[in-house]
């Protein structure tokens, strides 16, 4: 089998018996004993395996992948052949990890050689050095005089020095290539990137090099493993060991809730139960690492634990890492961290990756990290030592929260982990590197596009979308040639071949590489004076849609368009609801795994209560089986019971609508859909289009990873069974595609695609250009490409990355295929006042989790409606 699973370790004796004896007693000298994936790799390393390694943080994976490595230089060195070449390159996604590794490769490269030299052994230096954008001019100099032999870089920079023509010399002597955090990599754009350049890199090398992966959450593994090694040029997979040492380190994980009765607590008890909770748990550990959501949750919990506690939390005690805050800052935050300077750190999702922070005995989690991965990933941050437990606590706030995170860490106990998904056959990255590999030389397309099919994300690309490409690249349609799109390649399709073309071809390239967009803030305005209001970010602006409605500022607006980097919007009466919620742009989605989980128990507390288990036989199974605290337990069984006096529990294999009203007397068609917002974006579109469609009248959409609800005229009839079979039997992806071609989000990913594809550039001749240039220039092109061929493959990859990456098409048609086949057993319902599985959902825009006071309002306004019918029920029954 090419990809294969090594059961067994080595023994230690195997292990360390492939290391050259200076080396050997080097490790012996500095570790008590061998770590799972140091008993796997080494030997399998040294017989020049392509190895895939998944184990958790503080286990010695980065050690796991070098040992061997280190020990073949040394030995090449002693034997006088050790060259001025890169040897082995060591890919990681962050420039700070990066530097990690270079400081701690330091230490064994110089210990190994003054072991040897007591032995009487003069081993050459092995050189290291990172090759990143913050790398000096006269460092870059220095390395290209004399190369190191391990080259640390990311993949950007390694896209670079694929095209560099003198350091590329260097690669001859290639042997191996080590990827860390593979799992970061592998489901977004720039792993697409880093396996095209591999394949690049490949030829270059003239043979095959050993491909190293390493990550912390990987599942499948057989997907990671197909995605670092890819095929060989007869189209067969290259080989793979995987090694599975990822659930040898024990976890100490609960789900705490800081109220015992969450429905009834003001907003104002929740925050100060939230921030005593907090206080106690960091009180009583090391250090803490506390993650939030959002970069804004980050904020308010440092500043409301310095407000509550100043003595306490100070800046000497307590920092907030994010994305926002400038580098010096973060590397500040990371050093006095590891130096355990700092009782606790809050974070949004930068330090989810393995840059070595020091000990932390402990993590916190608010809020729903919404996937079973992340939340392994975030956890796995405690106990970095060898044998140190991994704890992590989940504090919730919200109801689906509670159920959400019980049903997640039951999961992680399990180890099962969600489903990894690569991006596949993205053209705007495959325009990127074939006009990196036509500065390379003169290509014959077929040769071209067999190289290309070698990388696992684009194996089954169709060789007329690889023309198509290259009919674009070189500048074949000459209507564009007004608007400044040229040629960036010369090809010749009759004798099908394709090469370097201008001059300035290989600055554009340089200067415009890379696979993350430009993103800035929007600036807000308001109708019709046109006067400014505030920022929102890109991110957010792209999920608008005309007529929604959203908070800045503690005031309701409407979106009406945007122009470049601008947003229009008018007023709204203090009557509306907010259709969006502010923090939307931030919010990880729920995972598909995750959700189709959560629904099975959903089932299974139902048939508890239909079997009339009593509230202590429920709230007791709940605790035995899920690591949830008495509150969690509570609430969970509250809300459970309320939903089943109420209306019906929708349970594995169900599919729920929802017909009724908020407070307000708003009507709405509420699906129960637990499938995850991604699923959810795309099912929401369809049904909004369809149901428009058939009531001549716009509809108002809000969605979320529970469910979809449609706001709806009161006055108009509405047939939701038609509904309903016009969505099971629509095409899906035709109809999402005029759903959204008149939207932020088309403009802004276009402008994304465009920029990866150099059809728009973000530097020219030296100069950058504004995100507000490019945003205009992409939309005076986006309709001039369309009228030239409307499958341009921009435009193609445009609507790929919106349907694929940003929803999730895929599952969405599988959801559809179920309701066709009667997999899904569908039951429509009707109810006066919205169902309490409905209640987030239709209140969705009110503040976010930590600011929640109008939230909270609403949410117990609703639930004392639905208890007083439920009680006027009850007495109809026994009168």
């Amino acid at each position: 089998m090419a990809i294969e699973f090594v059961r067994e370790p080595f023994s230690r004796e195997e292990s360390l018996g492939c290391l050259e004896h200076y080396v050997r007693e080097w490790f012996k000298r500095t570790f008590a004993e061998l770590t799972p994936p140091q008993q796997f790799s080494f030997k399998l390393i040294s017989q020049g395996e392509n190895v895939i390694i998944t184990a958790p943080t503080g286990s010695g994976k980065t050690l796991a992948g070098f040992m061997a490595i280190l020990s073949e230089l040394f030995k090449l060195g002693e034997e006088g052949k050790l060259k001025d070449s890169v040897y082995c390159i060591y890919i990681s996604p962050l420039k700070a990890l990066d530097n990690d590794v270079k400081k701690n490769l330091l230490v064994p490269l110089r210990e190994i050689r003054e072991i040897a030299r007591e032995r009487g052994i003069e081993l050459p230096e092995v050189r290291v050095a990172v090759r990143t954008g913050d790398v000096s001019p006269q460092e870059k100099q220095r390395q290209l005089r004399k190369p190191p032999h391990i080259l640390i870089t990311t993949p950007e920079s390694l896209a670079v020095l694929l095209n560099a023509p003198k350091f590329v010399e260097h690669f001859r002597s290639l042997r191996w290539v080590v990827v860390d955090e593979i799992h970061e990599l592998a489901n977004n754009k720039r792993g697409v990137h880093l396996s095209l350049s591999l394949e690049r890199l490949r030829e270059v090398v003239g043979k095959e090099f050993v491909r190293i992966g390493l990550g912390a959450t990987l599942h499948p593994l057989e997907e990671a493993a197909k995605y670092l090694v890819g095929y060989r040029n007869d189209g067969e997979l290259r080989s793979c060991k995987i090694v599975d040492v990822s659930w040898y380190k024990p976890y100490d994980l609960k789900v705490l809730c800081p109220v015992k009765d969450i429905v009834h607590a003001s907003a104002e008890q929740i925050n100060s139960a939230l921030y005593e909770l907090l206080d106690r748990l960091i009180s009583s550990h090391t250090t803490t690492l506390i993650f939030t959501n959002t970069r804004s949750g980050t904020e308010r919990v440092v500043y409301q634990l310095k407000t509550r506690w100043g003595d306490k939390y100070t800046d000497e005690t307590i920092g907030a890492h994010h994305g926002s805050l400038s580098r010096e800052i973060r590397l500040e935050v990371e050093d006095r961290l590891k130096r355990g300077e700092l009782k606790a750190v809050v974070c949004s999702t930068s330090l989810e990756l393995g840059i070595d922070i020091g000990y932390i005995d402990l993590v916190v989690q608010i809020g729903s990290p919404k996937s079973v991965t992340r939340a392994v990933q975030r956890i796995g941050r405690s106990g970095h030592r060898f044998r140190d437990v991994a704890k992590g606590r989940i504090i919730a706030l919200d109801r689906d929260d509670l159920v959400e995170c019980a049903v997640m860490l039951r999961c992680a106990e399990q180890r099962r982990l969600d489903e990894i998904q690569i991006p596949k056959n993205c053209l705007d990255i495959l325009a990127q590197h074939l006009v990196g590999m036509a500065l390379e030389k003169r290509w014959d397309v077929d040769e071209a596009l067999r190289v290309v099919r070698r990388s696992y994300c684009y194996h089954e690309l169709s060789k007329e979308s690889f023309i198509s490409l290259l009919h674009y690249l070189a500048g074949h349609y000459a209507e564009l040639e007004d608007r400044k799109v040229y040629g960036k390649l010369w090809f010749d399709e009759d004798e099908g071949a394709f090469g370097r073309r201008g001059k300035y071809t290989r600055i554009i390239y340089y200067l415009n590489l890379g696979a993350i967009p430009d993103e800035v803030k929007i600036d807000v305005y308001l109708l019709p004076e046109k006067r400014y209001v505030g920022g929102i970010e890109e991110g957010f602006l792209e999920r608008l849609r005309r007529g929604d409605i959203f908070v800045l500022g503690g005031r309701l607006y409407k979106f009406r368009y945007a122009r470049g980097m601008r947003c229009y919007v008018e007023r709204v009466g203090k009557d509306a609801s907010p259709t969006i919620p502010a923090w939307f742009s931030e919010m990880l989605p729920l995972s598909f795994d995750l959700a189709l989980e959560i629904q099975k128990f959903r089932g299974t507390v139902r048939e508890k209560l239909e079997q009339g288990e009593s509230r202590e036989e429920i709230i007791h199974w709940i605790k035995t089986n899920y690591p949830v605290d008495e509150n969690s337990a509570n609430s969970i069984y509250e809300y459970f019971r309320e939903q089943f006096l109420y209306t019906k529990i929708p349970g594995y294999g169900e599919f729920h609508v929802e017909e009724t009203y908020d407070l307000a007397g708003r009507r709405f068609i509420v699906f129960h859909a637990l499938y995850g917002r991604r699923v959810n974006d795309a099912l929401s579109r369809a049904a909004a289009v369809l149901l428009s469609d058939m009531i001549s009248h716009s509809v108002a959409v809000m969605v979320s990873d529970n469910g979809f609800a449609l706001l709806v005229p009161k006055q108009r009839k509405i047939n939701i069974e038609r509904l309903l079979d016009k969505l099971k039997n629509c095409n899906l992806e035709e109809l999402l595609k005029k759903s959204i071609r008149r939207t932020e989000l088309m403009k802004r990913r276009f402008r994304h695609c465009a920029a990866r594809s150099f059809l728009v550039l973000r530097n020219y001749k030296g100069y950058k250009i504004s995100v507000s240039k490019q945003q205009l220039s992409s939309q005076s092109l986006l309709k001039a490409v369309e009228e030239v061929d409307p499958n341009f493959p921009v435009i193609q990859e445009t609507y790929r990355e919106i349907l694929r990456d940003v929803m999730d098409i895929e599952r969405a048609e599988r959801v559809l295929s179920w309701l066709r086949d009667g997999k899904l057993s569908v039951e429509i319902i009707s109810t006066p006042i919205a169902s309490p599985f409905a209640h987030n959902l239709i209140i969705l825009g009110e503040a976010d989790v930590i600011f929640m006071e109008d939230r909270k309002r609403r949410l117990l306004e609703l639930h004392e409606a639905i208890m007083r019918r439920i009680a006027e029920r009850a007495e109809v029954e026994v009168s």
